[in-house]
């Protein structure tokens, strides 16, 4: 024996103290917020994953498909079938880049922003429910402590402060 044990679900192995390991953790927590967004975003026929992507424009525009991907943390081929179903929605619009003009790029348009403004209240509302029982204080470590982990996994130096 190793010493590890399982609490229930595959991959619930014991960290320290016989607590749950963090990965095992962040992963339930990422199924709850997708559960709940799946749910909040059926009525506008959309998806957490398609919520993800307009989010990402919506902070970073005119984007290639290959980096919308990379941004929303889905494979090539699975945002090329988004784009074609949200162009095709009318929330987003591909359109040449202005520098390059062999490569297109990805921007929302009108309709994707008046969306994403209609659903912004129910989503921080989905946020704060989820932080409930923290105090600003906690919440911003927690923010703090999981863009270090993710900055450690991306290979990223992160000074701590």
């Amino acid at each position: 024996m190793t010493g590890r044990t399982t609490a229930g679900a595959a991959g619930d192995v014991d960290g320290p103290g016989g607590e749950p390991m963090l990965m095992y953790l962040v992963k339930q927590v990422e199924l709850a917020v997708r559960s709940h967004l799946d749910d909040l975003l059926r009525p506008a026929r959309l998806t957490a994953l398609q919520y993800t992507a307009l989010t990402v424009l919506e902070r970073h525009a005119d984007l290639s498909s290959s980096q919308l991907a990379r941004n929303s943390f889905v494979t090539a081929q699975s945002m090329a079938d988004m784009i074609t179903i949200l162009q095709e929605r009318g929330l987003i619009e591909r359109h040449r880049d202005q520098t390059d003009r062999r490569r297109l790029t990805v921007a929302l348009t009108v309709d994707g922003r008046a969306l994403l403004d209609r659903y912004r209240d129910q989503v921080k509302g989905l946020e704060t429910q989820m932080l409930g029982g923290l105090s600003s204080r906690e919440a911003s470590s927690l923010r703090r402590l999981l863009h270090v982990c993710h900055a450690n996994l991306a290979g990223q130096r992160h000074v701590r402060s």
